[in-house]
């Protein structure tokens, strides 16, 4: 059995960042993008710190991978919508690169997490 205090992990403290980092910036796109564009990214990124919280509590450390694996792609699906975002030139640019630049250490921290967690370098 596998448990962690996802409270206490790294990734999900930096997630949570995220998520603050992206709400904010959310707030300065068009107002025609709420129920889209902004709905997404808002979903997309709650999702990683939550699947990082969920699989922390699974009984196996497959399942923790799963779970890891689930943040992963919502982190990926982020991204894509934030590259959106860049293409439109929706909100401010400089808040953007400095989320996608988080984004993309969180993911490179996540990936390192779970090969740790299923013991995939051994």
């Amino acid at each position: 059995m596998t448990h962690h205090n996802f409270k206490k992990l790294k990734i999900w403290e930096r997630s949570m960042n995220l998520t603050n980092l992206t709400f904010e910036y959310c707030k300065g796109l068009p107002k025609e993008e709420r129920y889209n564009l902004i709905d997404q990214i808002n979903r997309c990124s709650c999702s990683i710190p939550s699947n990082i919280a969920e699989g922390s509590g699974k009984r196996t450390k497959i399942q923790f991978g799963e779970y890891l694996s689930i943040s992963i792609s919502s982190s990926y699906e982020l991204e894509t919508q934030l590259l959106i975002c860049k293409q439109r030139n929706y909100g401010t640019q400089e808040s953007l690169e400095l989320i996608l630049i988080e984004l993309v250490e969180i993911q490179k921290m996540i990936f390192s997490f779970r090969t740790k967690v299923l013991n995939l370098d051994s």
